[in-house]
């Protein structure tokens, strides 16, 4: 086995061992999100012209579509830019980096991307990354329409593995038909299998502006049946934190 099979078959089998029980189903995906912080709101134009000739032309030529690419609401310092990267398979996942780089189209048109950085003045201070895989009952990531819309993400906690496989099977047996029902409009849902304070889950969810937000996340909260669901003892103490992030995306976004 060469090198780069090894590295595969051993992050393949390291995903496999951080599980929490999660069922697998036909034509489940994986999930990717990236955080670029960049050095300075100045490169903002340099990362978005990258991402637009060459990183999502060459991500979607290897089978990887609905690249989303969204900034943080609020303009945060340093500025972020989150990606969200779909992917059919683990394997598709382990592979995607070394196809990219190989390919020459994307050599060339990441060239001035390359160029215009240097050690004192790089394009970009760090990135994180997460892996997520695809909640049974959505299995595959639901991407709107391209109108007027933003994005909620939302990262639960647990205080251990069992936790969060309560809080999954909360989702999956119990709650999801109740998010369409009242308008809190899935884009995914993922166990968090690779990523920083696990264990964890993240959705995202899409809407029209904050005033649709606000009125249907209203709806839920007072539905009798999130009130009948939230009792039961089986989901109790499922989650220990809450984080919100609110997005919108930039214009070439494929989400």
């Amino acid at each position: 086995m060469d090198r780069r099979n090894f590295l595969q078959q051993s992050t393949l089998a390291a995903v496999g061992l951080n599980t929490v029980g999660h069922s697998v189903v036909a034509d489940q995906q994986y999930y990717e999100w990236r955080i670029y912080e960049l050095k300075s709101r100045g490169k903002t134009q340099v990362f978005d012209e990258y991402l637009q000739s060459a990183f999502i032309p060459a991500m979607n030529s290897i089978g990887v579509s609905n690249v989303g690419v969204f900034t943080e609401m609020g303009m945060p310092e340093p500025p972020r830019l989150h990606l969200l990267l779909t992917f059919s398979s683990l394997e598709e996942f382990a592979q995607s980096t070394s196809k990219v780089l190989e390919q020459a189209e994307y050599q060339q048109n990441s060239r001035s991307f390359a160029e215009s950085a240097s050690p004192a003045n790089p394009n970009f201070t760090r990135y994180e990354s997460s892996l997520m895989r695809a909640f049974s009952a959505i299995p595959q990531l639901e991407a709107p329409a391209k109108s007027e819309r933003i994005f909620e993400m939302r990262i639960y906690e647990g205080f251990n593995d069992d936790a969060v496989r309560r809080k999954i099977a909360m989702f999956n047996d119990d709650e999801l038909p109740l998010f369409y029902e009242t308008g809190l409009h899935p884009v995914f849902f993922g166990e968090t299998l690779i990523g920083k304070k696990l264990p964890q889950l993240t959705y995202m969810l899409t809407f029209k502006d904050m005033a649709e937000r606000d009125a249907n996340w209203k709806k839920f909260i007072d539905h009798p049946e999130w009130k009948r669901m939230s009792a039961l003892p089986k989901y109790a103490n499922s989650v220990s934190r809450v984080n919100r992030i609110f997005l919108q995306p930039t214009a070439y976004s494929q989400i």
